[in-house]
């Protein structure tokens, strides 16, 4: 086999190679938000089977947007000389080769997806189109940052209907949000890198479309909505005091992205890109599991005396029972 080869025996540098193209490292931006949903539906901890399956679905979603990203985009990466390493633009891996690894995780995903429930499955091949069509959004449009980050923020939404598919609750829709703007913001800062050859070859970035300037306001405004987000986030969910304290932490990383960041001087994007935002999603995924513990903490201090809280559901009529709240449910 060659390093790129899709062949019988198993050749560890090729499965390397496919790693390195879809930047396998990056799992850790969208996980512990399909992670979060996941926890939020259960109102703890969610079964073991479904967050292992959970977790193959999303990595087999984002390793075929990732690859069918690196096969459309081949004609601008050939050009552009901070793209002119990647696998397909070398040749490690040709195109043939990266098609076939796209369609087997785009199956991988579907299966997963079915073994979870029927709403996934039923969702599941809009999810991957969706997915796909991000790579063609910035030849026409500005939007191509919001469309990845949606692409991001459907995380908490599958890992909430992977536990519940009866309907989503506000909770993971609001952190829907949150993460399509935090993404959106990042990959703006991203494409600082890029001005020069999206004005060149009229690719529709925000900085290449609106200027530097405009750009980096655009971000900043999305950093905002983002903590907004987050913060809504925990009121729709109900979430305990732990999260407040971590939103607090993640408003100010945010914000320091935001002070570090300057289309003049990109020397600082990795550290923006990479170390700060691979703290954020984390960060999220324990303020509401703690969430959790917290609440689990404060009725267990009521079980030595054998009595409920005095403002337990259990204590209140049927009827006055508050329920959860679903603004969607299938048919």
């Amino acid at each position: 086999c060659r390093p790129g080869a899709l062949c019988g025996r198993f050749s560890v540098r090729g499965f390397v190679s496919f790693c390195r193209m879809i930047r396998i490292e990056h799992s850790i931006f969208a996980l512990p938000y399909a992670w979060a949903g996941s926890v939020m539906a259960a109102g703890g901890m969610p079964p073991w089977d479904k967050l292992v399956l959970l977790t193959i679905a999303m990595v087999g979603v984002r390793s075929f947007a990732m690859g069918i990203n690196r096969i459309f985009d081949l004609p601008f990466d050939r050009e552009n000389p901070r793209t002119a390493n990647r696998h397909l633009v070398t040749g490690e891996i040709s195109v043939r080769q990266a098609w076939i690894f796209s369609l087997v995780m785009a199956a991988i995903f579907v299966l997963a997806c079915a073994a979870i429930n029927t709403v996934c499955l039923i969702l599941s091949v809009p999810a991957l189109i969706f997915a796909a069509v991000y790579s063609l959004t910035k030849r026409f449009s500005a939007v191509c940052h919001f469309w990845l980050g949606a692409t991001l923020g459907l995380a908490p939404l599958a890992g909430a209907l992977a536990v519940n598919p009866e309907g989503l609750a506000m909770g993971p829709i609001m952190l829907f949000f949150a993460v399509t703007f935090w993404v959106g913001a990042f990959d703006i800062y991203y494409s600082f890198q890029d001005y020069d050859f999206d004005v060149a070859f009229r690719l529709c970035s925000v900085p290449s479309v609106y200027g530097p300037d405009t750009a980096l306001a655009i971000a900043g405004f999305s950093h905002a909505v983002t903590s907004i987000f987050l913060f809504l986030t925990g009121i729709a969910a109900g979430l305990a005091w732990p999260w407040y304290v971590l939103w607090a932490g993640v408003s100010a990383i945010l914000f320091w992205e935001h002070h570090l960041m300057r289309p003049q001087d990109l020397s600082r994007v990795n550290m923006v890109f990479f170390t700060l935002n691979g703290i954020i999603s984390p960060l999220v995924l324990v303020g509401v599991i703690l969430r959790c513990r917290a609440r689990n903490s404060i009725s267990g201090m009521w079980r030595p005396t054998g009595r409920k809280p005095p403002n337990s559901s259990a204590a209140r009529p049927k009827s006055a029972r508050a329920r959860p709240c679903r603004i969607w449910a299938p048919s």
